[in-house]
């Protein structure tokens, strides 16, 4: 292998690799712990020899690394490299999640849209308001957005809000809290998949059509996202 000490470009077809191109191995032993860590004190599998043909130091011999994708000598590309990859997991997993949690929403409202009205109210509210009492805030709060509830921070906080909400709603509506809220209750206590799906089945309820909607309206709003004109940045006055 030929190299120069010499920064910059070479001519087309040169066999010549400039000093940007290559790592040179240095034949001293560090002095210090922190020296050692320095790429030019490190071998890999990539090392070889190379006579410096142009440049300083001319006719000798050193050992190089001339391989961009060195993990020790290209370290800042290798790494640039796995967080890309790392983020394009993290984005892959969100929209996974990101439909997972929207679809199962939808699968819950259908649930609780097939349920009919048989119990009497009074029966309804008492074995409700129990299993709300009972129930985990990240839940309740599920709750809550199923039924476009707003939820009061400042006054009660969200057990509050739906046990208002509840002693308001007429016997249809506590039919489908009844079922909603057994089917979040046993979600969280044990396979939320499952559960969902053995409730999704026993109402006759599409699960498939309904992660096919979620899906083709999530992809509309990425798209539509991604062909927002970027925000200009305003100059402050002087």
């Amino acid at each position: 292998m030929q190299v120069s000490t010499a920064y910059g470009g070479q001519k087309e077809g040169s066999p010549i690799l400039p000093r940007n191109k290559y790592t040179a191995i240095r034949d001293e032993k560090p002095k210090s712990k922190e020296e050692a860590k320095r790429p030019e004190f490190k071998v890999c599998k990539f090392t070889t020899e190379a006579i410096i043909t142009e440049g300083s130091d001319v006719g000798t011999i050193h050992k190089v690394c001339a391989n961009p994708s060195c993990p020790v000598h290209h370290p800042t590309q290798t790494g640039s490299r796995n967080d890309e990859k790392w983020k394009a997991e993290q984005e892959k997993q969100r929209k996974e999640q990101a439909i997972a949690n929207a679809t199962g929403l939808r699968v819950l409202a259908a649930i609780g849209s097939a349920v009919p009205v048989r119990l009497m109210k009074r029966d309804l509210l008492f074995v409700i308001e129990r299993l709300v009492s009972i129930m985990e805030e990240n839940r309740m709060e599920m709750l809550a957005r199923q039924h476009g509830i707003r939820i009061k921070r400042d006054d009660g906080g969200i057990a509050k809000t739906v046990a208002a909400f509840v002693r308001r709603a007429d016997e249809g509506t506590l039919s489908r809290l009844l079922v909603e809220s057994s089917i979040l209750l046993a979600a969280s206590r044990g396979n939320s998949t499952n559960v969902l799906r053995d409730a999704a089945s026993a109402y006759k309820i599409d699960t498939e059509a309904i992660a096919t909607k979620v899906k083709q309206e999530l992809a509309v709003k990425e798209k539509a996202r991604k062909t927002l004109p970027p925000r200009t940045k305003t100059k402050k006055a002087a």
